[in-house]
């Protein structure tokens, strides 16, 4: 048995929780297309419903969480897995944000996020002849943090403890606590208290 084989035996989102790569030929690679389609299921009665607490409630089917009543989603809201995202207590959620959660996303508490804000936890290798892979990385979005309208958060992002990302900007790198990043690529405009 090849070392590659023997990877496969491991379940396909145990090994996304491990930040492992994904082959384009994963035999398990079916999986993750079906649980998108299984979520899209849940996606399309959530997004064509006025009622906050449906809306919480199929959120919570979506992500497998219980999802707080002091939390608010203005849909449209898409999710392409959903049970890798975690949000906390008091969140609000603004229309059309995407998230792409196969490496991961967390949401603390007292977060706002803007309208069109993209959290994409997933990518795909440089290289030409692997780029059909998938390849992860987990997004932190900290307490009390505020993310701008159209503001697109790549993989491996940590976004600190009341820090602000402005509108339109593109995170590629880690923001610290307590500061206002700003830009494409996203950099430190100023620190606040």
């Amino acid at each position: 048995m090849k070392t590659s084989d023997h990877n496969y035996q491991e379940d396909i989102f145990e090994r996304l929780k491990k930040e492992k790569h994904i082959s384009s030929d994963d035999p398990q690679g079916y999986r993750l297309r079906e649980a998108s389609f299984a979520t899209k299921a849940l996606l399309v009665p959530m997004n064509n419903s006025a009622n906050p607490n449906e809306i919480r409630d199929l959120l919570s089917q979506i992500t497998g969480s219980a999802i707080d009543e002091s939390t608010t989603v203005f849909t449209p809201l898409y999710i392409n897995y959903g049970r890798n995202t975690r949000i906390g207590k008091n969140v609000f959620i603004n229309f059309d944000c995407v998230f792409l959660d196969l490496g991961g996303i967390i949401i603390e508490d007292h977060v706002l996020i803007a309208p069109k804000v993209s959290l994409l936890t997933e990518g795909h290798p440089i290289e030409a002849e692997n780029r059909q892979s998938l390849t992860v990385a987990p997004i932190h979005i900290k307490k009390n943090a505020w993310i701008g309208a159209n503001a697109t958060i790549l993989p491996g992002v940590t976004i600190g403890e009341n820090a602000v990302v402005a509108a339109g900007s593109l995170v590629n790198k880690n923001v610290p606590d307590h500061t206002i990043v700003g830009g494409i690529p996203a950099k430190i405009i100023k620190n606040i208290a």
